[in-house]
Parts: structure tokens; sequence; C-alpha cells
């Protein structure tokens, strides 16, 4: 029975990351028929950003009342309803109001099953998931250029997306005893719900949602601006530039494949330094004059020095924190991470426009110096707990 959970909890994030590239791949067919300006995608996204962020702060309390299987089932079919909302929408105003479910259902779902893995599997589990995440985000473009190509329009894509995720709720719908069975007495222990305050008095709490930002802040920034800065500063055409931005993102996808392995060998706390360090090296090749392979290699040691930091913050989040206290910790870093990748992007964009969009790499690594402090000051200030509660002894 633990083996099928896990294969749905995989399945399930493969889920969550189809339709987070969706708007994108989609909106240059999507905006001249709502006939709205390209740039009305941004009004869209932070519409979904708001609500995930929103559902994540809420997931301790919708856990502890839900439990995690039954709010992954609800948040998939909420996503699953607003997914063919927007293949209904003929207006930009429709739209925005799909988006709300959109980004509810997102938020909830991502921190309870997060929590869930962390609670329940080993870390190279959570590094796999995640690359799962990302076979699932890589996926949905493609699905979305079947609908676009085979005649059925960008509504059709969603649609298709939709159809899966309806598959997945039921699927979920039935596995809800197992979920139950799989599930320890510890864990699922009646508790009062943490408010926010409470969360944050915590100590190291601070410390680690920052981290949380820094990083997610930092693969985002990279995630959007690799292509224009290859573009404007190392005089690449935009084809080829794009092309090499993909790599950023593929060396995040095969990282977190390696990661697993790595795992068995390297508890959270060194995977989480490796990576810090990957990305270091990766951000000193960014600052080279020397042209745009060592550009590109750059952004690649970038995307494999991220891969381990993201499930290894959150695998730890228990260990550090107590079991008790990880889905509201969980939670607040999902809703830290999408704050990051909203807000950081566009910060870095406006520098770009007024200064020069050479100042990536320093952008960069002011982030990572600030997630290396954060993350330093979290291990100081929990030691003691990490210590009590055997934390990450290794393999």
């Amino acid at each position: 029975m633990a083996h099928l959970l896990l294969a749905l909890i995989y399945l399930a994030f493969i889920s969550l990351g189809l339709p987070d590239s969706l708007l994108g791949s989609a909106w240059p067919s999507m905006y001249p028929a709502l006939g709205v300006p390209f740039s009305y995608a941004g009004i869209v996204s932070m519409i979904i950003c708001a609500g995930t962020i929103v559902s994540s702060l809420m997931s301790d309390w919708l856990t502890q009342r839900l439990g995690a299987g039954k709010v992954t089932v609800l948040s998939v079919a909420t996503t699953a309803v607003a997914l063919f909302g927007f293949s209904l929408s003929d207006s930009f105003l429709l739209l925005c109001l799909w988006a709300i479910p959109y980004g509810l259902g997102a938020g909830s779902v991502d921190a309870a099953l997060n929590n869930y893995a962390a609670l329940h599997f080993e870390s190279r589990h959570m590094s796999w998931l995640h690359c799962c995440w990302g076979i699932g985000a890589s996926v949905g473009p493609y699905i979305m250029s079947f609908a676009l190509t085979g005649g059925l329009d960008w509504t059709g894509g969603y649609r298709i997306i939709s159809a899966i995720q309806v598959v997945l709720t039921a699927v979920l719908l039935l596995s809800l005893p197992i979920w139950k069975n799989g599930a320890s007495a510890q864990t699922d222990a009646p508790r009062q719900p943490l408010t926010l305050p409470q969360t944050l008095s915590l100590p190291g709490a601070k410390a680690m949602i920052l981290c949380f930002f820094c990083y997610c802040s930092l693969e985002s920034t990279a995630g959007l601006w690799a292509s224009s800065y290859l573009n404007l500063h190392h005089g690449m055409d935009p084809e080829t530039a794009a092309g090499y931005a993909s790599m950023f993102y593929l060396g995040i996808t095969i990282g977190r494949a390696i990661s697993g392995l790595l795992t068995l060998k390297l508890n959270d706390r060194q995977m989480i330094r490796l990576g810090q360090a990957v990305i270091a090296v990766g951000m000193a090749l960014l600052f080279l004059p020397m042209g745009g392979s060592v550009a590109l290699a750059g952004l690649v040691l970038t995307g494999l020095g991220c891969a381990p930091v993201y499930p290894c913050i959150i695998h730890s989040t228990p260990a550090l924190f107590g079991a008790e206290r990880s889905q509201a910790l969980i939670g607040i870093q999902m809703a830290s991470a999408y704050v990051g990748s909203c807000l950081m992007p566009p910060l870095f964009g406006l520098l770009a426009r007024h200064i020069t969009v050479a100042l990536l790499p320093l952008y960069l690594a002011v982030l990572l110096a600030v997630m290396v402090l954060m993350y330093q000051l979290l291990t100081v200030r929990t030691r003691s707990a990490a210590d009590r509660r055997k934390y990450v002894t290794g393999p």
C-alpha cells in the first residue's frame, strides 16, 4: 500500500506542474482572441499568485480539518474546474475570475503534498518528486502546442489539462483510505493549527522563510531573464538565447534526479550547502567576461546547484521544527516562494530597464549571499532542537 501511495504522490506532483507553464505557452494565442494587450498576462499571473499565497497560508488549518488526502483531492478538483473555466472564457474579466480558484487550488495542495512527503518519505523521494514537477511543467507546453497545431485552439489545450486533472481527482478520491492508513498517529494527532504569529515566533522560522524566499527569487529571476541576458549582454540572437536559457531549467530537472541519488550518501544539510556552492560557481562563471559559452555554462551550473535546495529545505522542516509544526512552516514557505517569484523578477526588470541587464549576475549573487547567510542562521538557531530530534543523521 505504501508503494501505491508513493506512486500516486509522484503522479500528483506531475499534475502540479502541468498547469504552471500553460499561461505562458498559451498567451500569444489568448490575448488577440480576448482583445487585450500582451502585457495583461501579468495581471492574470498576479491573481493566480495571490490565490496561491492565501491558500498556502491556510494549508495548516485545512490539513488539520480534512487531512492531506482530502486537501489534495479538493485542490486538484478546484484546479480542474478552474482550467475548464479558462477554456470557456470569452472575455478577460472571466479569465480573471477563473484565475481566483486556479490560484486557490494550487497553494494548499502544494503545501499539503510537500509536508506529507517530508513526514513520510526519505529525502531522495522529495528530490525525485520535485523532478516530477519539472516533468509536468515541461509537458504542459507540449500539450498546449499539440492543441494549437491540431486545430483545437488554446481553449482545447486547457480542456485537455482539465480532463487530466479530473481523472487524477477520481484516482485520488478512490485512494483516500490509503492516505489514512499511511499516516502516523504522531502526525495525525488533533491539535490547534498554528497562527501566523505563532509560527513566525519559532526559533529559526524567520531565517528559514527568508532563505526560502531568496532561493525562489533567485530561481525565478534567473529563469525569466536568462534569455534576455544572453541576447542583450552577450549578443546572441533571440532564438539561440531562448534555447540556451531553457538549459537552466533542464539543469534543475536533471539535478533533482541526481540529487535523489546523492541523498543516499549526504544528509539534507550537506545537500543544501553543496547546492549553494555549485550555484556560487555558476555565479562566478556568469561574472567572467568570456562570452556566451561561459555564461551558458554558468546558467547550467546555477540550475544544477538550485536542484537540491528547494526539496531539501522542505524535507528538513519536520526534523528542524517538529512534525506537529511542519505543515504551518511549509505553508508559509510556499507562500514566501510565490511572493519571491512574484516580486523579485519584476524588480530586476526595472533595474535592467533603467540601468543594464548586465546586472543579472550581481542581482543573483546578492540573493545567494542572503540565502547562505539565512541558512547559516537557521542552522545555528535550530541546532539544539535538531540534535534532539536526530536531525538528518544521514543514510
